[in-house]
């Protein structure tokens, strides 16, 4: 019986998503406003419009309206860095002696927000101008689907960082898997089930006594440590267990994002995923495992603000963390959600689509925190 409904299900999804999502369909970034670009940039829109007055940007439309691709505004940072005397400003890629950042984003409990959080906040860093590479660990592998890659259509076997992390002969180079995006500056490590496969053979590796040249744990920082030079920031989306593959990213992290829906269940959930957490990172650490963190947050997610009870939770959640919870909440919204219902993000959607406030609040929201964390990056690498 589970074994039919399996199927049936599997054909039926594949059915849905050929008609929503043909394989001859591209998903692409929509056009932002000039307010939009110079917030991405990071200059005044009058800085902006002086800028496109000398000839540089896209050309306007037929209504006399500029609107600006990703591309667009990756060109302009390069434009105002070459008129710059005093080297790089716009262009943030990370030098020499400034660390990769490698945020694992992670929670025991599932519809905490933990891809929705991943998929925005490596959007925007990307926006913003960073180099970043996004991993999906999750075997359900939502956030490969958000970023247009359907885990049961385009993800073949050996093509997640199951492959570059394996233990046999068949263990492919990392290169071989990065897929670029249609955001530039933003490639992808997709998930599908095979993921599982690490979680089914390690065991029978620290079984078999067999001196391996990785232990499990090790596995992920090894294979980034092959391709951090082309990267400022790495955003991995964890699945919600506890099993070697979060153990092994959370050993490659420099940070940990941890998101937390403010309901009591939610709470007490995460206080024993915690427990469990601190045990097993002892014996790993004992073990050889690294787990030096620049900084570790939790993300207060779905977040409503004239929910009194979500309201007490939070300040409970405050009274003891302190500023280990990020100032600004993501809130609950159906803009996220109606748009994530298209496998999209809110940078992807148009604002037409919803009441004004509705997306001016949720875009908002989310921008403030991805903010404060792009503040954290900055922050550890030196930066004002």
């Amino acid at each position: 019986m589970v074994s039919s409904d399996a199927e049936l299900l599997s054909r039926q999804l594949q059915s849905h998503q050929l008609r929503m999502f043909p394989p001859s369909a591209q998903k692409q970034l929509r056009k932002f406003t000039p307010a939009e670009a110079a917030s991405f940039i990071g200059i005044h829109q009058g800085y902006l419009r002086q800028v496109i007055a000398e000839g540089h940007g896209p050309k306007p439309n037929e209504n006399g309206r500029r609107f600006y691709s990703a591309q667009d505004i990756e060109n302009l940072r390069g434009v105002l860095d070459d008129g710059l005397k005093g080297g790089r400003k716009y262009v943030r890629h990370r030098t020499g002696d400034e660390q990769l950042q490698v945020i694992s984003v992670m929670n025991f409990k599932g519809g905490s927000g933990k891809t929705t959080s991943s998929s925005h906040l490596a959007q925007y860093l990307a926006l913003r101008g960073y180099r970043v590479l996004a991993i999906d660990l999750d075997p359900q592998a939502s956030l490969s689907a958000m970023f247009g890659h359907q885990p049961e259509l385009d993800v073949g076997e050996n093509e997640t960082i199951y492959g570059a992390i394996r233990y046999d002969e068949d263990r492919v180079d990392i290169r071989d898997i990065v897929r670029a995006t249609y955001t530039p500056n933003l490639h992808l490590i997709p998930g599908n089930l095979e993921l599982m496969e690490f979680e089914h053979e390690t065991p029978k590796v620290l079984g078999d006594g067999q001196q391996r040249e990785a232990m499990f744990f090790a596995r992920i920082a090894a294979c980034l440590s092959e391709i951090e030079s082309a990267y400022d920031v790495v955003v991995i989306d964890c699945p919600p267990q506890l099993g070697f593959l979060t153990l092994s990213a959370l050993c490659a992290a420099t940070a940990v994002l941890i998101t937390v829906h403010p309901q009591m269940l939610d709470v007490m959930s995460m206080s024993q995923f915690l427990n469990m957490t601190g045990d097993l990172l002892a014996v790993v650490e004992n073990a050889g495992g690294s787990m030096s963190y620049d900084w570790m947050r939790y993300l207060i997610t779905r977040y409503e603000p004239n929910d009194g009870p979500q309201n007490q939770m939070t300040g409970f959640m405050r009274s003891i963390f302190g500023k280990r919870v990020l100032e600004n909440e993501m809130l609950k919204s159906t803009a996220i959600s109606d748009a994530a219902l298209t496998k999209q993000t809110l940078y992807e959607v148009s604002r037409s689509q919803f009441t004004r406030g509705t997306y001016d609040r949720a875009l908002d929201a989310l921008t403030a925190v991805n903010s404060e964390i792009e503040d954290k990056i900055l922050s550890t690498w030196g930066r004002k």
